[in-house]
């Protein structure tokens, strides 16, 4: 079963093909103009192992952890699922 997360760029990804979340990272953006935009943060998905299945996604802090929180959510729920006489 698939379960769609949308990243900030307005782009869906299967949240079960991820392989590996990356550290969450923070750096200050800049327009073209040299104004400060603000603080922004970015996290690394990998879908597999090889570099061009790899994705850097970058948004504003409730962006990104509305992401995470959508891909780890499912894994959380989904274990919390199986009970003790299942196990």
């Amino acid at each position: 079963m698939q379960r769609w997360v949308k990243i900030p760029d307005g782009r869906f990804l299967d949240a079960n093909r991820i392989a590996y979340v990356g550290k969450v990272e923070t750096f200050t953006r800049f327009d073209e103009d040299g104004n400060d935009l603000g603080l922004a943060y970015s996290v690394n998905l990998g879908t597999d192992f090889p570099r061009d299945s790899q994705i850097n996604v970058i948004g504003t802090k409730e962006e990104i952890f509305a992401l995470l929180r959508g891909i780890l959510g499912g894994a959380t729920t989904a274990a919390a699922a199986v009970t003790p006489a299942q196990a």
